[in-house]
């Protein structure tokens, strides 16, 4: 597939995503200027709904490819529908070889990898421990780090609720229901002399910042 008919498909598969799933649900971003617009960069992000790779697409505006749990691909369609996308398959356990490998193979091409570090949806909205493995993807990758916070999809679209939910019909919906902080790139060098607690630590209290800034933008 060409680079021009990939990014054609790619804007096809999200904006009709979130058309379809996020019917009756208003999205408000702030940053997208810390957001890089060319070369490789991995977006960290916290993980509230199946949702949110398409709403951090939305928001950074650019051509990204994530992680996806391994199970979806067994669905024949649905594999070919993520894989389109630039998927990487991880198991339950976290990022794995394949998935450190394949995610470095991505960013050394120029790729923009959406990573979620909690590592399964959130079950109460809020941001909760990084898994280990995504030190291992610390400690070798030398891109530009971007923090994304991410609030109201657990509300449109929890881990518990088969649909996702909507607004009224013909009813406007609630002001920014779903919010978007794009935080400011971090030079992964900043992270070479902290130890693997450190380095989580450090990521994890970036990403609940822009989650907090979301929160705010969410109520205003």
């Amino acid at each position: 597939m060409s680079p021009w008919l990939a990014r054609r498909w790619y804007d096809c598969v999200f904006w009709s995503s979130f058309v379809g799933f996020g019917f009756g649900h208003s999205l408000r971003v702030i940053g997208r200027k810390n957001m890089p617009e060319s070369g490789p960069v991995l977006v960290i992000a916290n993980h509230q709904s199946y949702l949110d790779p398409v709403l951090v697409g939305l928001a950074s505006r650019r051509y990204l490819a994530y992680l996806a749990r391994e199970s979806l691909f067994r669905n024949r369609f649905f594999k070919g529908l993520i894989e389109s996308l630039d998927a990487l398959p991880i198991d339950n356990k976290g990022l794995g070889k394949e998935g450190l490998q394949g995610t470095l193979s991505l960013l050394n091409r120029g790729k923009c990898v959406l990573v979620f570090p909690e590592g399964e949806r959130t079950p109460d909205g809020e941001v909760h421990p990084f898994k280990p493995g995504i030190s291992l993807l610390i400690k070798k990758n030398a891109a530009p780090i971007v923090p994304v916070g991410i609030e109201g999809a657990f509300a449109a679209w929890s881990r518990f609720k088969k649909t996702p939910s909507f607004s009224p019909l013909f009813l406007p919906p609630n002001p920014a229901t779903i919010a978007l902080s794009v935080g400011e790139a971090i030079d992964p060098n900043q992270l070479r002399n902290l130890s693997r607690e450190e380095s989580i630590a450090f990521l994890q209290q970036k990403v609940q910042i822009e989650f907090q800034k979301a929160r705010q933008l969410k109520r205003k």
